[in-house]
């Protein structure tokens, strides 16, 4: 087992509600999440929960050379890895609950953000946290941003539809566990 795929596994057995699969995200989901992207508009994306970088690294490699890309992450492991593994100018990596995307963005200098993309266990979130995420990350989009969240569950639809406009779902079987994805505009 590669040393990443140990890293993961080993800090879902340490906070399985957090870390929410014992596997990263399949190819087919990061396909169907990132192929949703204008890649010649996107300036500067944030990624919630990135574990460790399986999303963070594909996203790098099909990104303009003078977009950034700026990954929240909780778990010190992750951030660890993250900030060692990928030497690229491009990523910032804030250790940080998702809650203060703004003070992230103050950080990289950005007003406005073209695509949030979120795995984040938002079932196990405390309702007040919930809200709050879904209202800030309304709030740092550009008028055409995109909010994009894979989830196992559809818990958090509703509050998806609250703030945006419009929500897209789609399915992805081929994930460990199938996963549903909510695009939402703003």
């Amino acid at each position: 087992m590669s040393v990443h795929k140990w890293l993961f596994v080993k800090n879902f057995i340490k906070h399985p509600v957090t870390v929410s699969s014992i596997i990263p995200s399949s190819r087919f989901l990061m396909n169907r999440v990132l192929n949703r992207i204008d890649w010649e508009r996107a300036r500067t994306i944030i990624e919630f929960g990135p574990g460790v970088g399986n999303f963070t690294k594909e996203i790098l490699k099909r990104m303009r050379p003078d977009a950034r890309l700026g990954v929240i992450e909780l778990n010190h492991d992750f951030v660890q890895w993250l900030r060692k593994s990928i030497p690229d100018p491009r990523l910032h990596v804030a250790h940080q609950s998702v809650e203060g995307v703004e003070d992230v963005m103050r950080q990289m200098g950005c007003k406005q953000v073209d695509y949030v993309i979120s795995g984040i266990p938002f079932s196990v979130l405390p309702e007040p946290v919930r809200e709050k995420v879904v209202q800030s990350t309304h709030s740092v989009l550009s008028p055409d941003g995109s909010f994009m969240v894979y989830q196992f569950s559809r818990a958090v639809l509703p509050h998806l539809e609250k703030v945006f406009r419009k929500v897209e779902e789609e399915f992805e079987p081929l994930n460990v566990l199938p996963a549903r994805l909510f695009y939402c505009a703003k």
